[in-house]
């Protein structure tokens, strides 16, 4: 998609995330939280919260798609990196598969017959249909206004339906006296009930896969988190406080989780008085939830196809999977297959079930997620973040947000708990991630890859079914007038116009930032130095993406020496071009007696040029500037590699 995102694009894809889980898990987590239902809520609001503020941050370090995917690859590898991916790609198949089981159901508040077979199959075929050939066609940024307006008349509907609840429809003391914790409802079921409500946070993980897009101010993105934050409280717990009050668990059992499992908000308010107001919220319930369900499940395969596109780009997944269709350049084969998968589940028709493999994958993905952020504060310290998490507390030369440590144990939490409680999603998704990493395994062993590392092909390949000889370049910059030429050769090799007709790759811009040994490598650094380095990787960025096809990635990392630091990083992103300016010779004698090499040093290239021509594990590019008595310039030339 091409241009740019703000705060409007970014809480419609909140909003939109929002109410459709509010409109299909209700009545699976009263089921097992009867009158507990809203404490359930509650807490998931704050883990929604609390994860929401890891991906923002996250994502301003590293805008790139793939979400939880792209954060563990910085975080810690590329394993875990693809162990991320492939469980969201499950939690993905599984919620759409529920929102067109849904759409029906709420469909028949205009005519009673679309909840029925086969009815129900029909409309949900239809549904898959109009999201694969929508997502095959490709997304604009119009749809973005469509969905934000759907979202904000849902949160007016979730509004009124608290106002009239509370008005003409409590029944708090009935609920109060419906609760017996231990008994009614039972600990395992309390506990998978709070499991299954904060797998309402998974539209952060599609959202994610927009951040290459996005466009956003320091103080909009902090707005944007506050909004956020109150459409949670508003949307989860407080539908949840009205809907449990309005229809109240009796004898240890829901309407709202049985008669109403697949449409519960239809059930909230039709116990609204008198006939009329019921029959105008059942119709707007009905028409609003049905459009928002539509839409978040196009959102969904939205993100699907971007992360298998991501997981596709780096080598994790077969290319045949992440094969981009020729004119319009979105994932058509994913994007097919996935139709076919959630489908498929959805003719199942059994909610609970694939709730709970629903949850397997979120808490999974989540709980990487969380630990990932932790470690990219120690990885990478000094890179520029928009957004940072508060209460963070001092530990070995980084910090550490509070929040995401009980974020990362609570998700660990919730996913044992899962394996535990449900046998059908212990099963179900213990197979998907042993398949997935057999396949992950076999391919990369296939490819004669490590597992850990790093290797990226551009989006070309995937369209022509070859890879290019560069599929990602390192560009160490160092904010001197050099840099522009050095990324200009990088940007020639990587992009669609490249002599070799190949590119598309990805360009890594790398300042190094080197601490003397006289301080610790944590120390300080001053502010006009981390200025100047965010203004050359800015550069940079810049400069790289104007040629066509090429994405920058931008980073800073600290070191004793910058040779080391690029070697380290280039083994770590497994990247398969550094392009490096030669650096300067030095004239100085090694100096024998204190045991150095005596005579003159190299003529041609410095000592960091040297290291890294000598210890990179990939091709070395080296250019130079103009000769000072006019030459002309030099061109890329290749230089022996590890």
């Amino acid at each position: 998609m091409a241009g740019s995102l703000g705060p409007p694009a970014l809480a419609a894809m909140a909003l939109s995330a929002l109410g459709s889980a509010m409109l299909f898990i209700l009545g699976v987590v009263e089921k097992h939280a009867l009158g507990l239902t809203p404490v359930v809520f509650l807490a998931a609001a704050l883990f929604f919260v609390v994860t929401t503020m890891a991906y923002v941050e996250g994502n301003s370090v590293h805008p790139e798609q793939g979400g939880a995917s792209t954060l563990a690859r910085y975080g810690f590898d590329e394993f875990w990196s693809f162990v991320a991916g492939w469980a969201i790609l499950l939690d993905y198949l599984i919620v759409m598969a529920i929102a067109v089981v849904a759409i029906p159901n709420y469909l028949s508040a205009f005519w009673g017959k679309a909840g029925d077979q086969p009815w129900e199959l029909l409309i949900a075929a239809a549904t898959m249909v109009f999201v694969c050939w929508s997502n095959v066609r490709g997304v604009n940024a119009a749809r973005f206004g469509r969905v934000l307006r759907i979202g904000m008349a849902f949160l007016a509907l979730c509004v009124a339906i608290i106002v009239v609840a509370v008005i003409s429809e409590w029944h708090g003391q009935r609920v109060l006296d419906s609760i017996d914790i231990g008994r009614t409802p039972e600990w395992g079921d309390l506990l998978f009930a709070a499991v299954l409500a904060g797998v309402a946070a998974t539209g952060i993980e599609a959202a994610s896969g927009y951040a290459p897009e996005l466009r956003v101010r320091r103080v909009a993105l902090r707005r944007l988190v506050l909004f956020t934050d109150l459409a949670v409280i508003v949307v989860l717990v407080g539908v949840a406080v009205a809907a449990t009050a309005a229809v109240p668990p009796v004898g240890g059992h829901s309407v709202l989780g049985g008669h109403y499992l697949e449409a519960p908000l239809l059930g909230a308010v039709s116990s609204f008085h008198p006939d009329w107001v019921k029959d105008v919220f059942r119709y707007l319930i009905g028409g609003v939830g049905a459009l928002l369900l539509l839409h978040a499940v196009n959102g969904t395969m939205v993100g699907l196809s971007r992360v298998t596109y991501s997981l596709a780009t780096n080598r994790q997944i077969p290319s045949l999977l992440g094969r981009l269709h020729s004119r319009r350049g979105t994932p058509f084969v994913a994007v097919a297959l996935a139709s076919l998968i959630s489908f498929g589940l959805a003719t199942t028709s059994d909610l609970e079930l694939l709730a709970g493999i629903y949850a397997f994958g979120t808490m999974l993905v989540f709980g990487i997620a969380h630990v990932s952020v932790i470690a990219m504060r120690f990885r990478e310290p000094t890179a520029e973040r928009i957004y940072r998490v508060p209460l963070s507390i001092r530990v070995r030369g980084g910090s550490v947000p509070l929040p995401l440590v009980a974020g990362a144990l609570l998700a660990a939490a919730g996913w044992i708990s899962v394996i535990v409680l449900h046998s059908g999603a212990r099963y179900v998704g213990l197979a998907w991630l042993l398949f997935g990493i057999v396949l992950y395994v076999v391919y990369r062993r296939g490819q004669d890859k490590p597992l850990r590392e790093r290797f990226t092909i551009p989006a070309t390949a995937l369209q022509d079914a070859q890879e290019a000889e560069y599929g990602s370049i390192l560009v160490p910059v160092f904010g001197s007038p050099l840099d522009d030429d050095i990324v200009g050769t990088a940007g020639r090799l990587a992009s669609d116009e490249g002599e070799e007709g190949e590119g598309g790759a990805v360009i890594e811009a790398l300042y190094v930032v080197e601490v003397p040994m006289s301080l610790p490598l944590d120390a300080r650094i001053p502010e006009e130095q981390v200025e100047r380095a965010r203004a050359a990787v800015r550069r940079a960025k810049e400069v790289g993406e104007e040629y066509e096809g090429v994405v920058v990635a931008t980073a800073m990392v600290r070191a004793r020496s910058a040779g080391s630091a690029i070697v380290s990083e280039a083994k770590r992103r497994g990247v398969e071009a550094i392009v490096l300016g030669a650096e300067e010779p030095t004239r100085m004698r090694g100096g024998a007696l204190l045991g150095g090499r005596g005579g003159p040093r190299d003529r041609t290239v410095g000592e960091m040029t040297r290291y890294v021509v000598e210890k990179a594990p990939c091709r070395v590019i080296l250019t130079a500037a103009p000769a000072a008595d006019g030459a002309g310039d030099k061109t890329p030339e290749p230089a022996p590699s590890a």
